[in-house]
């Protein structure tokens, strides 16, 4: 296992260009699938994180029941309303949205999504479209997945205490090697693995994103900078190192115990790009 360490002179590296004459259509088309009742607010900061952090056009399809709450939210991403049961997306929906995904670049799927039998046909009628349903079997496409360790023990069959011990480095490598994904596994010195091996190690971030909501925004984040045209495995440990910076310049300007992730939508990312470029 090969580890690389993601400080801010790393980062810099990563960043993609952006053309000083581009117009929206050269920063990326990005679909963002999300949304249940109860929570509305994941796929908001998911969608204004991309578009804060540079993507070109952002679409965000919710449940019809929340469209007019996203709808008033987010006013520079695009929502749109799909059908839905029981206050989720469901498989009604698949038409519809992959219809908005053929002229996308790219899926954020997830915020606040929910958990349900119709949701789960939909997810894998989305990621595999009648293939035999196991992760591996989108080796080869990219895939990022960014799971924190509650999420990460349901994926594994593993304990929360054999995910935060010494094998945390060991178990994230051999499940993106197996399984030919980069996952992003969140916590203290967030981990990036990619499935040739590598290892990126953040070294970013501060008790200030221990909230919900936080997680939606490093979605958006590393979608957008894909969008860009960054690579995955770019964008994904860009993504996390800009998201953990954001994170300790808003503690430094109002303390972690006060920073939100609304916050680090609005204020933070700006915080952490401008650090960055003129790094």
């Amino acid at each position: 296992m090969r580890e690389t360490i993601v400080d801010r002179a790393y980062a810099k590296t990563l960043l993609p260009p952006r053309k000083e004459d581009g117009h929206k259509g050269d920063f990326g088309k990005l679909l963002v699938l999300g949304g249940s009742v109860g929570y509305t607010g994941a796929p908001y900061l998911t969608a204004g994180a991309a578009v804060h952090s540079g993507c070109g056009l952002v679409y965000l399809g919710v449940p019809e029941s929340i469209w007019a709450v996203e709808a008033q939210k987010c006013v520079s991403a695009m929502p749109f309303p799909l059908p839905e049961e029981d206050g989720k997306l469901c498989l009604a929906s698949l038409d519809a949205m992959q219809e908005k995904l053929n002229g996308c670049d790219a899926l954020a799927l997830g915020p606040g999504l929910g958990r349900g039998e119709e949701t789960e046909k939909l997810v894998r009628a989305l990621l595999w479209q009648g293939g035999t349903e196991r992760l591996c079997d989108r080796r080869g496409r990219v895939t990022i997945l960014t799971p924190h360790d509650g999420e990460f023990a349901r994926l594994t069959g593993k304990t929360l205490r054999e995910i935060a011990s010494s094998e945390r480095l060991g178990l994230a490598s051999r499940f993106a090697c197996e399984h030919g994904c980069i996952l992003v596994l969140k916590g203290h010195r967030t981990l990036v693995a990619l499935p040739d091996g590598q290892m990126l190690v953040n070294t970013s971030g501060c008790s200030a994103l221990s909230k919900g909501g936080s997680g939606d925004v490093l979605t958006g984040l590393i979608a957008s900078l894909l969008c860009q045209g960054a690579d995955a495995a770019q964008a994904a440990a860009l993504g996390v190192w800009l998201h953990g910076r954001a994170g300790e310049l808003l503690a430094q300007k109002m303390s972690a115990y006060c920073a939100s992730p609304q916050e680090l939508l609005t204020q933070g990312l700006s915080l952490a790009f401008r650090e960055l470029l003129e790094a």
